[in-house]
């Protein structure tokens, strides 16, 4: 599927009502839990999207437009939410993640982006040259990998519980990273 800017933002316009959906008013044991050593439950999962809606997504988009590849993207801190979150509850969290996520579509749909400005090119400190498109269908894909995270990490918790129909439950299997 070819990026398209409307339609790219009406996912981004959905995922925090999504979350809100899978997570508000869940006892804390599903939101805390995670699937072991080194990985995310779902409080830290909206509480990086948190963080990206700060300083990740336009921000890196507001580079790009006027910068070009003359001035870097900040590093991003994939870790920063264990920090920023502490003393807040899951609903502070996804509160504040429904309103910065409206705040960004909003400035985005400022930019008025046309055709020849997602084409143009920044530097992300990792990856090298990256597209205005890219940045952006990686905003919608972020978003959608997020939550099948989040999804993922609670079927988990009752893994040992549905017994043998563990074979048949997909989502309990663990998938290799494309890192690893």
């Amino acid at each position: 599927m070819k990026f398209d800017l409307d339609e790219a933002t009406a996912v981004l316009s959905r995922t925090p009502e999504a979350l809100k959906a899978m997570l508000n008013g869940l006892p804390r044991n599903w939101a805390e839990n995670n699937e072991g050593a080194e990985t995310w439950s779902p409080f830290d999962v909206v509480g990086h999207l948190v963080h990206g809606e700060r300083v990740d997504w336009i921000p890196r988009a507001k580079i790009i437009l006027e910068h070009g590849e003359a001035r870097p993207f900040d590093p991003f801190d994939r870790f920063a939410q264990f920090e920023e979150s502490k003393g807040k509850t899951l609903e502070d969290l996804l509160d504040e993640f429904a309103a910065l996520r409206e705040r960004n579509l909003t400035a985005l749909r400022d930019m008025k982006i046309s055709a020849d400005d997602l084409v143009k090119t920044g530097q992300h400190p990792a990856l090298g040259r990256v597209t205005l498109k890219e940045l952006l269908a990686t905003w919608v894909t972020h978003d959608l990998d997020h939550i099948a995270q989040i999804a993922r990490t609670m079927a988990k918790q009752y893994a040992a519980e549905v017994g043998p129909w563990q074979a048949y439950i997909t989502i309990l299997h663990d998938r290799k990273s494309p890192l690893d």
